[in-house]
């Protein structure tokens, strides 16, 4: 088993088609059709169903999937530190944020990251708190940037606390709420904006609710959270957001819960069983650097706590 087959066999798997994976790893279709192939003696059986115009894994190629993902970040991390043993003048940065921590709490600790490290590439990804954890554990992340706890059983996943943020309404400023504060409870006497699946918001959302033992009027399902502000500023109902995302936005009123109310904690998490790189080190202190000066400046809305890195494992979670 060689290492450019377990990245064919990846390729193919993540595209579900051999022409258009041999175009992302750059090899002829034909040379790396043949590898599979090799590769599936070896192992003594197929890796994937060859129906025509629908490549599916058998289940012994979706046993190897993780491991061969696995493999080849861990020699694509080697290959990295190597080079950044001539410091951060070069090298890469693959991190993870939500959705509504990509907005708020992002751009200026990258530029300030990027100011410093002119030669690191930057990748980001945005997805939901579920996909980053999954992405993180296959090594396809350094970092991610993600609400906490982590809902998985993966004990090589820790995190690093940053802030804690109260969590509010958001309604259109034209008054479709009137109150200065409300209960959860209140929730049931408006039209709502629901976050997609996969969205931490959502999950909490609905879980306060069935605290209360309410149920939430869905005027809208499935946005994403700049759709769900939209809607929101369009009158369409009100939604349950982090503080942070409402700042900035004229036609938005921040609707505070009465106490205890609900909030958020932000983290980042990164691999345990893998030692960062330079550049993960290098932005995690940044970042924190960032949202404590932020703090001492009073530049952090009000309610928003800093929690000056306390580092965790996750939080087993029943399935």
């Amino acid at each position: 088993m060689q290492v450019h087959q377990l990245e064919y066999f990846a390729a193919v798997a993540q595209t579900r088609h051999f022409t258009r994976a041999a175009e992302s790893v750059h090899v002829a279709q034909p040379s790396l059709s043949r590898q599979i192939s090799t590769l599936e003696r070896e192992l003594g059986t197929p890796l994937f169903n060859r129906a025509r115009g629908n490549i599916t894994l058998t289940p012994a190629g979706e046993t190897l999937l993780p491991f061969a993902r696995r493999i080849l970040a861990e020699l694509d991390d080697a290959r990295v530190q190597v080079q950044e043993l001539v410091g951060l003048a070069r090298g890469r940065l693959r991190l993870g944020a939500t959705p509504s921590l990509s907005t708020v709490l992002l751009p200026d600790a990258l530029r300030r990251f990027r100011d410093e490290y002119p030669g690191i590439d930057i990748a980001v990804e945005e997805r939901g708190g579920r996909d980053l954890v999954r992405l993180l554990a296959e090594g396809e992340l350094d970092l991610a940037l993600i609400v906490l706890p982590l809902h998985t059983r993966d004990p090589a996943l820790a995190t690093t606390g940053v802030l804690r943020e109260p969590l509010v309404v958001a309604a259109s400023a034209d008054g479709m709420v009137r109150a200065k504060s409300l209960h959860v409870r209140d929730l049931d006497r408006y039209p709502m904006v629901m976050f997609r699946e996969g969205y931490d918001m959502r999950e909490v959302t609905l879980a306060a609710c069935r605290r209360e033992r309410i149920e939430p009027h869905v005027a809208v399902e499935g946005g994403e959270l700049d759709a769900v502000l939209g809607f929101v500023e369009a009158g369409l109902g009100i939604a349950v957001v982090p503080s942070l995302v409402v700042e900035g936005r004229p036609r938005l009123r921040r609707i505070p819960f009465v106490r205890p109310g609900l909030s958020r904690t932000v983290g980042l998490a990164h691999r345990r069983d893998v030692v960062p790189s330079a550049s993960a080190r290098a932005f995690r202190a940044i970042l924190l650097d960032h949202v404590a000066d932020t703090a001492r400046s009073g530049r952090l809305i009000r309610g928003v706590e800093v929690l000056r890195g306390t580092t965790s494992g996750p939080r087993r979670t029943a399935r």
